[in-house]
Formats: structure tokens, C-alpha cells, sequence
């Protein structure tokens, strides 16, 4: 699927996201390496470290149906979206090789996980310890 297809769907994902106190709300959408698509949006909560980043979401629920992470695609109103340090951990974990979409001043950019977190914290580094 074109990335700028993968992007118009995590922008429709964002609409629902539920983002009542900060009002930022981040719609995401994975792609599997089978070709099934998944969405997500962030989900706060009034105690901020129970939310949840929207990428976190469709990986989540991809991987919980046994599927692989191919592609994931993130939009925000802001036209800023650049995936935060802990979805970037998440994505290292099931694909370091994933292809990545984000806004950066309203610009798509396409990057991989390994990319966006070098030197990753991974379960290679486990066995080198």
C-alpha cells in the first residue's frame, strides 16, 4: 500500500482518537507483512502515565492477532508527528526493518525504526550482556 494512502488512514484514525486534556490527538495505522491493515488513536487518561500513544494501539493489536509489523503510517493535526521515544522502542521490537511515515512540518517523511532509534536497545544487546 502507498504511503500516502496509509497516511490518509491514520488521519481518519485520528479523528477518534480520545485526547480530552490535551486535545493533541494522533491517529496511527500498521500494516502487516501479510498485508492486513490496522488502526489505532492515543487513548488518554486523567492519570497521564495510563494513556496510550496511538502507534502503541495498531502495533498492539497486530501483534495480538499474530501479525507482523511491515509499515506504520502517523498523523496528527499539527502536521507534527514524529513517533515519541517509547513507540520507537515498540517498533524495534517487532521490526527494526519497518517502514515508518510521519509529519514533520506537514511534510511526509519515510524512515525505518532502526532509522528513527540507532544503536536500539534490542534482544541482541540481551544476549551481549
Amino acid at each position: 500500500m502507498d504511503p500516502e494512502k496509509l497516511m490518509d488512514l491514520a488521519r481518519k484514525a485520528m479523528n477518534d482518537a480520545y485526547a480530552p486534556y490535551s486535545g493533541f490527538k494522533v491517529g496511527a495505522v500498521v500494516l502487516t507483512k501479510s498485508g492486513k491493515v490496522f488502526t489505532g488513536f492515543n487513548i488518554e487518561n486523567a492519570s497521564y502515565g495510563l494513556s496510550i500513544c496511538a502507534e502503541m494501539v495498531a502495533i498492539f493489536k497486530a501483534i495480538s492477532e499474530k501479525e507482523d509489523l511491515g509499515a506504520i503510517a502517523i498523523a496528527s493535526k499539527s502536521g507534527n508527528s514524529q513517533p515519541c521515544g517509547t513507540c520507537r522502542q515498540v517498533m524495534i521490537e517487532f521490526n527494526p526493518n519497518a517502514e515508518v511515515y510521519y509529519l514533520k512540518n506537514g511534510k511526509l517523511v519515510m524512515t525505518t525504526a532502526s532509522q528513527l532509534l540507532p544503536e536500539s536497545f534490542n534482544a541482541a544487546s540481551l544476549n551481549n550482556s
